[in-house]
């Protein structure tokens, strides 16, 4: 026995009477949180213009440049943003946004002063006293409920990121059919950049402070880490295995996008680098490989290997896991280190023919003036050919090089690899795994 809710309206248009109902209710739901947020919003940005960059600029406690570098374009936003309350607070969502959206260079602006803004005022905070006292007034007013400037200053940067957050629910609830889709849309492209931007900026200037830490760490000015593009990647204690030696050797390793920095740590009984680290050396990723020597499987530790053009490292961990994530860290620097050297060439170019080939096909009989002067080239290089045939190294260089090939070939090879090892921490498997690298 089959039973029905509503006999005169069929299953099918009743489940999308009821989908519409849900889009609507979470549509108003998301377009009333937006309204009170907007309100509040624009309420600390009238803060901000009217009791600091209007009395500032009336009072001249601040250069005009310096309050622009605090402040920015923060006027113009409360300006734009105090025309779009107004629009949703009559439920035009999508008119409002669409006219808000081509005024968004405002906000870029703002993102991309955000952190000089922190730093003059740090700087006027410290040196400028007049300031200081005023802010301090300023912020005493019953109006900002104990909020302080550096509180406010980052509104606008949070506000994109709501947005963007309140446009996706607004378009997800929204009929396609509807013209104020196409216009929601839009404005989460265009807000889905600014917030981006912000994301970009927060990252590099995050990169920036880890550059600045390392570069302080390491004893000396000779290792200049602040380089363009250059990211930090990790850091970490690692054993050096030597192809010599008794023990291996602990030493910090700093890796970067581009680069691989060794260091070791400088005696504590130094007056000034006694908690400061000293680079050994600078190894370039671009032509560098890297190979998991040991830890393939579930075992205590791992060893890899690192070959450079002019160096070769094998590196011991006794965590695995701290050794995998290295393997990883490294693969991922090198390859996009490669991926960025790859030149791609155009389909003209490679189907382009040789240029042998066409001088061939162009070549012509020579005249009588050409064959003249080859003839006296042919003549020039023969003389040359032989005077470089009677030239001999004199003997101290020719002995000199014969002794430094003597030395490299028949330098003694010392003591058995397993003997060379004693570190308690190397498993079986691992001295096998040296004994071979050591060999090779």
């Amino acid at each position: 026995m089959s039973f029905c809710l509503s006999p005169c309206v069929p299953a099918g248009v009743s489940s999308v009477q009821e989908q519409r109902e849900r889009w609507d209710r979470k549509r108003t739901r998301t377009g009333r949180e937006l309204v009170q947020s907007e309100q509040r919003y624009c309420e600390k940005l009238d803060l901000i213009t009217t009791y600091f960059v209007e009395i500032l600029k009336a009072k001249g406690t601040l250069r005009q440049d310096i309050r622009e570098s605090i402040f920015s374009s923060i006027k113009s936003i409360h300006l734009v943003n105090q025309t779009l309350l107004g629009h949703l607070e009559n439920g035009n969502f999508g008119v409002g946004f669409d006219q808000f959206c081509p005024h968004l260079h405002f906000y870029t602006a703002y993102v991309d002063n955000f952190q000089t803004a922190k730093k003059i005022l740090a700087v006027q905070l410290k040196k400028n006293k007049a300031f200081r006292r005023f802010k301090k007034l300023q912020e005493a007013r019953p109006e900002f409920h104990k909020l302080k400037l550096e509180d406010l200053l980052p509104l606008p940067l949070e506000r994109i990121q709501q947005y963007n957050n309140f446009l996706r629910d607004l378009t997800e609830n929204t009929s396609p059919d509807s013209p104020e889709f196409q216009q929601l849309s839009r404005a989460v492209s265009a807000v889905s950049e600014v917030a981006q931007r912000i994301q970009d900026n927060a990252r590099s200037h995050e990169n920036h402070l880890q550059l600045q830490r390392v570069q302080k760490l390491l004893k000396g000015r000779k290792t200049r880490l602040l380089a363009p593009g250059r990211w930090y990647i990790r850091e970490g204690w690692l054993k050096m295995v030597p192809r010599k030696g008794t023990e291996t050797k602990p030493k910090m390793f700093f890796l970067f996008s581009d680069i691989l920095i060794q260091a070791t740590r400088c005696s504590p009984m130094h007056p000034t680098n006694g908690d400061k680290l000293a680079c050994q050396r600078v190894y370039p990723l671009k032509e560098c490989t890297v190979d998991k020597v040991f830890g393939h499987t579930k075992s205590q530790g791992g060893l890899i290997s690192l070959t450079f053009s002019s160096a070769k490292l094998l590196l011991m961990s006794s965590d695995q896991e701290d050794i995998n994530d290295w393997y990883r860290s490294l693969c991922l620097a090198i390859g996009r280190l490669k991926t960025k050297s790859t030149v791609v060439h155009r389909r003209e170019e490679l189907l382009r023919p040789p240029l042998r080939a066409a001088t061939h096909s162009q070549q012509r009989a020579p005249s009588p003036s050409q064959i003249h002067s080859r003839k006296r080239v042919m003549a020039s290089e023969q003389g040359t050919e032989s005077s470089m045939s009677n030239y001999r190294p004199p003997a101290a260089e020719s002995a000199g090089s014969a002794s430094k090939k003597i030395k490299l070939s028949e330098a003694p090879s010392g003591r058995s690899v397993e003997n060379q090892f004693f570190d308690p921490l190397l498993l079986p498997g691992m001295r096998e795994q040296i004994k071979q690298w050591s060999q090779n």
